[in-house]
């Protein structure tokens, strides 16, 4: 995750053998994405989506983790861009994060079974911050199984589970990540 790290680092990750970019913002992506090349790695969108920035996306990105309603499907399809598809989950009930719920992500799948352009991949959370990594397993626990669960009422083969992040990501492994965000263990604290 390269929120707020300049294109040069970015670059030097790269360099050493970082493939996979997740970026937060769409105009920050934008900047280092034409800087340093959208074929220098695979470009991931992981923060939240506004509805007015949707149309950017299929230009800049290769995967997205977190849509989480209908209409980000709707946006995403209109531009006629394959796309693996995330669908994020607020599986601690937290009004000041995203996601949606079970009977939200029915819905979205639902409507993801008749796309053409976007390709349901897996689901993705973001649990609360603890202090103790322990106290969020049960969350990515049930992420796994949503994603289970999902797999066998839709008949999808959705392999990924985006969760985990610095302070966290060893547990999430542990039951089942298959991508990490990882910004801060490797660049240092945000400025």
């Amino acid at each position: 995750v390269t929120k707020t790290v300049d294109a040069a680092r970015v670059r030097q990750a790269i360099d050493a053998g970082v493939r996979d970019i997740g970026e937060n913002y769409v105009q920050e992506a934008k900047g280092k994405i034409e800087m340093i090349g959208a074929a220098q790695a695979r470009w991931h969108m992981i923060g939240h989506i506004q509805s007015n920035k949707v149309k950017y996306i299929p230009a800049l990105f290769d995967c997205v983790h977190t849509a989480d309603r209908i209409a980000i499907l709707d946006g995403l399809e209109r531009f006629g861009k394959p796309m693996d598809v995330l669908f994020e989950m607020n599986l601690a009930g937290e009004a000041t994060k995203s996601g949606t719920d079970t009977d939200g992500l029915r819905r979205i799948l639902e409507k993801a079974l008749s796309a053409r352009c976007v390709r349901p991949a897996g689901l993705m959370t973001m649990p609360p911050f603890v202090g103790n990594p322990e106290e969020v397993r049960d969350v990515f626990r049930k992420l796994r199984a949503t994603l289970d669960a999902m797999n066998r009422e839709f008949g999808l083969a959705m392999k990924e589970l985006s969760m985990g992040m610095s302070s966290d990501f060893e547990v999430a492994v542990q039951e089942g990540a298959t991508m990490v965000r990882i910004g801060t263990a490797l660049f240092g604290e945000r400025l």
